[in-house]
């Protein structure tokens, strides 16, 4: 056990909380969560007993009452005798702060904030709440009768496999040869045996993550980058090794020129085409800079090419393999199609598909037949879905930035180049707790530091265009309405640390 709070200390934790226009005690139980959030109260700690919280900051019992309910109910207090709860994270089964039911696990070996924000914002398994608008994703519905007649041929093909053996851990030949048929297209000359097919893009960055980088190496990272890829890396024991990008356009190659030739990591991994979360797309030159870099420091370039299709409006850039043979490409079809498809794949030189292959085969023995078969069909055609997907794209994503200009005026946005989201600068550092109230008025948000490390970026925020103009408009104008709580309750705000001076320049 780690203790308890007397009502005097928590009461000068909390400060004015009590200046909005909320309820008392939904204000005074979002302060305390957003200091359990903070780690500015410990974890396991007992909080002051109803009575003693009242009369201290003179409430009515009834108000103390209500808020520790509401912080049993969102999972950030425990269930104790009398009103002597301790403080705790969301685990399984109990709800968060928007009435979700997280399926994670507690913050052992983690600090509080991480812990409870990687729950706010987002992780696998998540479900959401009927009426709840989910922005935390940035994925798309199927591409509906493309998908299906996919899987439909498929099954006519799938007899012809019965008799083997079923296990395959470079993937089926179609899927292989399909794929290595595009990269050549695309002016990186491919076989079917450089790619290695796997279930996912983040499959893919593990099995390379096991290969290539070792326990307490560094991994180069672009900063904001892509939050599970930043997960995988610290899974796989290894330190990633931020480089910011300029806040307003393109990417910064003299400082990973310097990071990759100071730091030598072991691996860098990129996102390129309409990088996640900005959208930005790296022009060729900087690609070859990139590549003669990461060269000369004896570092494996690895390349995320998953949001590559969903190019909007900008010119084409080429594939980041045609500039090297030593680049290391990870795909997916989880954004030009489906994320359910749960198909990607691995584009490497030989050598290195049949030594991540090898590590494959400590993780699983390769993937669904079935799907594979079907994938192989939407690789070769994978155009057909794509006009008419990308059409609405751009009207969301216009409908979306028009709807912020609007509405959220003091919020400044970058127009992306393709991707599925816009990153967006808040006035003030409140990502955060933009984070944790907006499910209270319906959506569901992934906060700005879940995208850097260090705690940085609490104030940016990402907003995926995935949804139709209707439902961005309910979404905007319910950001809109969580922003002017904490304008009216700024010791909301106040409770976060000061974000470092880089993250907020």
């Amino acid at each position: 056990m780690s203790g308890s709070l007397n009502a005097s200390s928590l009461a000068r934790l909390l400060g004015a909380w009590n200046v909005g226009a909320a309820p008392a005690y939904r204000e005074l139980a979002d302060v305390v969560r957003l200091l359990v959030l903070d780690g500015r109260v410990a974890l396991d700690v007992a909080l002051p007993s109803e009575r003693s919280l009242a009369a201290t900051l003179g409430v009515s019992r009834t108000t103390v009452t209500a808020a520790y309910s509401l912080l049993r109910e969102q999972g950030f207090l425990s269930s104790g005798q009398g009103s002597r709860g301790r403080t705790c994270i969301p685990h399984h089964g109990t709800r968060t702060a928007g009435g979700t039911r997280n399926g994670g696990d507690s913050a052992s070996g983690h600090g509080a904030g991480t812990d409870a924000l990687s729950t706010l914002s987002g992780p696998p398994g998540l479900a959401v709440p009927d009426g709840l608008l989910d922005l935390a994703y940035a994925s798309l519905p199927a591409s509906g009768e493309v998908v299906h007649r996919a899987f439909a041929t498929a099954l006519t093909e799938l007899p012809a496999l019965l008799p083997g053996f079923g296990y395959d851990a470079l993937g089926v030949g179609p899927l292989r040869a399909a794929i290595a048929a595009r990269y050549s297209s695309e002016g990186a000359p491919t076989t079917a045996d450089q790619i290695l097919v796997t279930s996912g893009a983040q499959h893919a960055l593990n099995i390379v993550l096991r290969t290539l980088a070792g326990r307490a190496d560094k991994v180069l990272v672009e900063h904001p980058t892509y939050p599970n890829a930043l997960d995988a890396i610290r899974a796989a024991g290894c330190r990633p090794a931020p480089v910011a990008m300029p806040p307003d356009s393109g990417w910064d190659l003299d400082a990973l020129e310097a990071a990759l030739l100071q730091l030598r990591p072991a691996m860098a991994y990129v996102v390129p085409d309409f990088h996640n979360p900005t959208g930005r797309l790296m022009s060729d030159p900087q690609r070859r800079r990139l590549v003669r870099a990461a060269a000369a420091a004896g570092t494996v370039l690895v390349v995320d090419e998953t949001l590559r299709e969903l190019n909007l409006d900008a010119a084409s850039a080429g594939r980041m393999a045609a500039f090297s043979s030593a680049v290391v490409s990870i795909g997916s079809l989880s954004k030009s199609h489906w994320a359910g498809l749960r198909t990607g794949w691995i584009r490497a030189s030989e050598p290195l598909i049949q030594r991540f292959a090898a590590a494959r085969t400590t993780m699983d023995l390769g993937g669904p037949v079935v799907e594979q078969l079907a994938a192989a069909h939407l690789v070769t055609a994978l155009s057909e879905p794509l006009p008419a997907r990308l059409e609405a794209l751009r009207g969301n994503r216009d409908a979306l930035l028009g709807l912020i200009t609007e509405h959220l005026p003091t919020w400044q946005t970058e127009r992306p180049d393709g991707g599925l989201s816009v990153w967006c600068r808040l006035p003030v550092p409140m990502s955060t707790a933009l984070a944790v109230v907006a499910p209270d008025f319906g959506v569901r948000l992934a906060a700005g530091p879940r995208f850097g490390v260090g705690g940085a970026f609490e104030r940016y925020v990402r907003v995926p265009f995935t949804l139709p103009p209707e439902q961005l408009e309910t979404a905007v104008l319910a950001l809109r309405g969580a922003q002017d709580r904490l304008e009216r309750s700024p010791q909301l705000r106040r409770t976060l640390p000061a974000p470092p001076a880089a993250a907020i320049a």
